[in-house]
């Protein structure tokens, strides 16, 4: 399961309807990539953990903690560029 280790740090603050949001999705499935999903619509403290410490209310973005830092892609073709990479 190397692909559940390298996803296991990162989390999609997404809208189920937004377009950009369902080009990310849909490319995780193409990867079949295990990453958690949280809806900023419907998810109070998602939506206030976006705005607080991602610093936008704005998504899809991709949180992604690696040694114990966190960062916030914010744009899809970012987040699909980084999916690509990361995840090859």
């Amino acid at each position: 399961k190397m692909i559940d280790e390298k996803t296991k740090d990162l989390v999609l603050y997404q809208y189920e309807a937004c377009p950009f949001c369902v080009k990310v999705r849909r490319e995780m499935k193409r990867k079949t990539l295990n990453i958690n999903l949280l809806d900023a619509k419907r998810n109070e403290q998602a939506k206030k953990d976006l705005q607080e410490q991602g610093g936008r209310l704005q998504v899809p973005c991709l949180k992604l903690t690696e040694n114990g830092q966190d960062r916030w892609l914010y744009e899809s073709s970012e987040i699909i560029q980084f999916l690509q990479q990361r995840i090859a």
